[in-house]
Order: C-alpha cells, then sequence, then structure tokens
C-alpha cells in the first residue's frame, strides 16, 4: 500500500546528496567517486540519484537526453550490493554512462538514431562495448540526443538536431554544439553523468567534444566493436570515450576495446593486451616529442581568434620540451577525401543493421525510412533528406567503380602519402591540429586523434587542442593529452 511517510534514512540521504551535488559532485572524476564508495562516503544509488536531479534540473536548457533508464536506480542497489559482497568489478562498477542513441542496449531504452521513424525500436541485444561496460560494472543511465542518422541526412541540417529529439544545445552558450555526439558532449559538459559513449565517422566524437570542453578519444578503427551501433561506413565508424578528462577517458575507453568475432577487424585490438595504460599519466610524456603541425589543412578554415589560441598552446608544447616541426605537407587536403566512401557503404551497412532489427519493427531498409519520412514530412523533413536520397540511389552491393575507387583513393591519400607518410618519413610522434580539422584525413586513414579541452574564447566558446597519430599509437596519444592537460588545466564548466 502506497503511503506518503518518508522514512527517515531517505531523508538523511536526500540532504547528504544535496551536499555532495553542491560542493563536489560538478567536476568529480571516476576516480575520486570510486574513492568515496570505497569508504563508504557514497553508494552507486545516491550517485544516480544525484545525476537524475540534475538531468531533471539543466536537460530542460540542453536537451541532451532523450530518456533515462528507469531501472538504472535498481541496477546501482544490485551494484552497491555486489561490491560489499565481492568489491568492485573495476574502475566502472556502479559509475553511470550515458550511452549515444545510435547504440542498441537490449532494456527499456529505445535505440533510434535520432529519427522517428525508429522512435519505437527495442534493440534485442547489448551492442558488444554496450555488454563490456556492463560488465564492468557501469550502469547505462540513459540515451543521448545525436544529429540525425550521424549527420549523413541532409547537408543542410544543423549539428545536434533530431527529428525525435529536437535541437542540441550548447550548455556554455549560443555557439555550435557541434556533430553528431552532441547529446553526448553537452550532456558530459553540463554534468548530467560521469562519462558517455559517442560514435565518430568522421568528425563526430572530436569535434562536439572541441566545441562542448570535453576530452574526446577517436580510437583507432578495430579498437572497439562497432556491433549493434547503427552504422554509417564500416571503414571508418568507431565509437569512443567522451569525458571531463583525459584519466576518465581511459577508463572507459580500456573497458570497451578488445575482440569481437562478430567485427571482425577488433582482431587488431590484440595490439593493447600488454599495454600497462597507467603509464599515459606521465607529466613528461611530451619531452622529446616531434610534434607537427599541417597549417595547410586549417589556416584558411581557422578563425584569427582560434589562430592565436592555438599558438599560444604550441608555445605550452614547447615548454614542456616538445620539437615542433611547422608546415608539414600532407600532401591533401580533406576536401580531396569527398564522400563516395560514405554515401555508397550507409545504404549497405544500414540495410543490413535494418534487416536484423526486431521482427515488429517495421522499418527495414534505407527506402522505409525515406518513405516514413516523406509520409511525415512536417516533423521529419525540416532539413530534407537529400543525402539519405543519395545514397538510396546506389545499389547497396558495394560493387559500383565510383565506390572501390573513392575508397583506394581516400585510404591512399590518408595514409600512404597523408598522415602515414608524413608520420613516417618526418619521424613524428603525432600532429595536432585546433578543434577537430583534420578529423577527415585520419578516419579515412582509420588512425586515431584525442581532443583535449585548451581555453575559450573571449565571447566563452570553448576551444580545443587534437592530438593525431598512426593506428593503434592511443597509448602515446593519450599520454601526451594527459601531460598537455595537467599543464594547462584549461576545462571549466559551464
Amino acid at each position: 500500500m502506497y503511503s506518503k511517510t518518508r522514512s527517515g534514512g531517505n531523508y538523511m540521504n536526500s540532504e547528504k546528496r544535496k551536499k555532495l551535488m553542491k560542493e563536489w559532485l560538478d567536476e568529480a572524476t571516476i576516480a575520486q567517486m570510486q574513492e568515496k564508495m570505497a569508504s563508504h562516503e557514497l553508494t552507486s544509488e545516491d550517485l544516480v540519484f544525484m545525476y537524475l536531479e540534475m538531468i531533471a534540473e539543466k536537460n530542460p536548457n540542453s536537451n541532451a537526453i532523450l530518456e533515462v533508464n528507469p531501472k538504472a536506480i535498481q541496477i546501482a542497489q544490485a551494484l552497491d550490493d555486489e561490491r560489499l559482497e565481492k568489491g568492485p568489478r573495476s574502475m566502472l562498477h556502479g559509475i553511470p554512462i550515458l550511452i549515444k542513441d545510435n547504440i542498441d542496449t537490449a532494456d527499456d531504452l529505445h535505440t533510434s538514431a535520432g529519427s522517428l521513424s525508429l522512435a519505437e525500436h527495442y534493440a534485442l541485444k547489448d551492442a558488444t562495448l554496450v555488454k563490456k561496460l556492463r560488465d564492468s560494472g557501469a550502469i547505462i543511465l540513459g540515451k543521448t540526443n545525436m544529429t540525425e542518422w550521424a549527420n549523413f541526412m541532409s547537408d543542410r541540417m544543423t549539428n545536434g538536431y533530431s527529428s525525435r529529439g529536437g535541437q542540441v544545445h550548447n550548455p556554455y552558450g549560443p555557439f555550435d554544439v557541434g556533430g553528431s555526439s552532441s547529446g553526448s558532449a553537452a550532456a558530459i559538459a553540463s554534468n548530467l553523468a560521469a562519462a558517455a559513449i559517442g560514435t565518430e565517422t568522421s568528425g563526430s566524437i572530436l569535434n562536439p567534444a572541441a566545441q562542448n570542453g570535453l576530452v574526446g578519444l577517436k580510437p583507432t578503427v578495430g579498437a572497439v566493436s562497432r556491433t549493434g551501433i547503427i552504422p554509417l561506413a564500416h571503414t571508418q565508424d568507431t565509437a569512443g570515450p567522451m569525458t571531463r578528462t583525459v584519466e576518465d577517458a581511459i577508463h572507459v575507453f580500456t573497458s570497451i576495446i578488445g575482440k569481437d568475432e562478430l567485427d571482425p577487424i577488433t582482431r587488431k585490438s590484440r595490439q593493447f593486451e600488454k599495454v600497462d595504460w597507467v603509464n599515459c599519466f606521465d607529466l613528461n610524456a611530451i619531452r622529446g616529442k616531434r610534434i607537427g603541425i599541417a597549417r595547410a589543412i586549417f589556416d584558411r578554415e581557422v578563425t584569427t581568434e582560434r589562430a592565436e589560441l592555438f599558438e599560444k598552446q604550441l608555445s605550452v608544447l614547447r615548454e614542456l620540451g616538445a620539437e615542433i616541426v611547422d608546415h608539414v605537407d600532407l600532401s591533401c587536403v580533406e576536401d580531396d577525401l569527398g564522400f563516395a566512401v560514405l554515401t555508397h557503404e550507409f545504404k549497405a551497412d544500414l540495410n543490413s543493421y535494418l534487416a536484423k532489427t526486431n521482427p515488429s519493427n517495421p522499418i527495414r531498409s534505407l527506402a522505409d525510412i525515406i518513405n516514413f519520412n516523406k509520409q511525415h514530412s512536417t516533423e521529419t523533413l525540416q532539413y530534407g533528406q537529400v543525402l539519405l536520397e543519395k545514397s538510396e540511389r546506389t545499389s547497396g552491393a558495394l560493387t559500383e567503380n565510383d565506390y572501390i575507387e573513392a575508397l583506394e583513393r581516400n585510404r591512399y591519400l590518408a595514409g600512404e602519402i597523408g598522415l602515414g607518410k608524413s608520420l613516417d618519413d618526418l619521424e613524428l610522434d603525432a600532429l595536432v591540429f585546433p578543434q577537430d580539422h583534420g578529423c577527415s584525413i585520419g578516419a579515412a586513414a582509420g588512425y586515431p586523434s584525442i581532443t583535449v579541452p585548451a581555453g575559450f574564447s573571449q565571447a566563452g566558446e570553448p576551444f580545443g587542442l587534437t592530438f593525431s597519430g598512426r593506428a593503434w599509437s592511443e597509448p602515446l596519444l593519450i599520454s601526451l593529452a594527459y601531460a598537455f592537460e595537467q599543464k594547462v588545466k584549461a576545462r571549466r564548466k559551464p
């Protein structure tokens, strides 16, 4: 029977949580959360309640979160009980994490890629990375809004917009929120969870992370399984963490990497098996490193103010002992890569994903999505669907010469004569870029990048520095980002 009487224990917990929310939670790291849970000052249930209160308070402003997991509190209670009985499973035990809306979760949360056509779609299985997170003890707190279809619906769509969720807003002010992992970025910048997972095909982690004052890690293609993620292009897609600190990014990343038989390229992730990730926490990691600057990639695009911020941070890198190799020629620019690979792979990959969804899902193909949007045009076609229609005109069989030639050209331009050749010929350890410039070259090559907060414009817009390197160089890139982060300490909450 329902009673309005409130127990003294619950009231006391509520008062304790309010104090922690006010004085501690905002920029608390995963390690600090674990310390308080280990000393019994905090429970996972407390964390979930605090984040739910933050979501109720702040999400109406950012529109970052589509829905929360109705079982999150009960999952937290179970994990608290397990901690008392057996101890924590990992650094993520009891930690609330948000998941981008294109990643399958076999629970009470939908998976829609931001589209109204999939607004009632429930996945049959967890994505492999979600299963890894659950196995590590993480709590899937909810799903984040995103740029619809990973920003491959229309060339006019604004970053952060979806027909299912509406527009995501940058918590720092009237600035571009970035895309397509917009909700993941805005949510973590606003402290609506400890960390989030984003996905990237070309800039979709790095761009919103930079725009929202976060650390965003775009891994080497193959480091993290793509099984159970609504795809854009299989040769470039990957998932990665979006966090407030580099240390938190390591905790999340190491929980989701690894081999998956259903995603063959992940076999190469065995290269991380013997890595001691603690070594990434190296304040001297930048000393003696050769870091390249490919100015032709961004000189004409970056604003004067961002160029000045970039030069300021190059001085910091020099101060930390880096040898700056300027005017590196990558032998290509981002426009050379085009969209042909994405246009062809999107139809093939999406049709394969949709064909395997719950039999109750009426949307079984890209053609079904296009027709649904036409039938509900007022709600779904604010920006049109020219990219969906262009992809639908391909065969979906990946047999066209245009596709094969574009795939070979992009891999050659980005890897053999672009990033890869420049890094090798000039004996560079990494390249650095302002914001997410250069992201499409790294994406086409399948190489990793990490962006880290590096300052703000006079108007208060976040500015990030991105480190890019060879395939499987995440330990090096993370250590460079960590040393830089600890020196500049540029992040500040909205």
